[in-house]
């Protein structure tokens, strides 16, 4: 499967932006979705996933707890990141990545399908 990110911009700090992660084909329910996000230098780190079975299974790395929120729509096969009050931190960029199962993992080698990243630039 092929993910398609996009959604990715300029902002200043306390702004918001939405991105998008939109799959070339259907996947079945039996898949997390994830987006994970990386600055020069360093690790990609996990950000959030949803569960596709699940209306409401979500998790959130702490950082974005209280303030992203990641959903998903099947009809479009697409998921989405609303980022709310973003912050000089949260500029990097945003991946989002696919695996089968229905357990969380946080890990980048456990998601074998990737997106090209979408930049987020957040100014104070």
């Amino acid at each position: 499967v092929q993910l398609q990110a996009s959604g990715g911009g300029s902002v200043q700090a306390g702004g918001s932006l939405r991105l998008s992660c939109a799959a070339s084909k259907v996947i079945s329910d039996n898949h997390i979705m994830g987006w994970f996000r990386q600055t020069p230098g360093k690790e990609r780190e996990f950000v959030a996933a949803i569960i596709l079975s699940s209306d409401d299974n979500t998790a959130y790395a702490d950082s974005a707890k209280g303030r992203f929120t990641i959903s998903k729509d099947n009809s479009k096969n697409t998921v989405y990141l609303q980022m709310n009050s973003l912050k000089s931190d949260d500029a990097a960029a945003y991946y989002c990545a696919a695996r089968r199962g229905s357990k969380y993992t946080y890990y980048t080698y456990d998601y074998p399908f990737w997106g090209q990243g979408t930049q987020v630039t957040v100014s104070s």
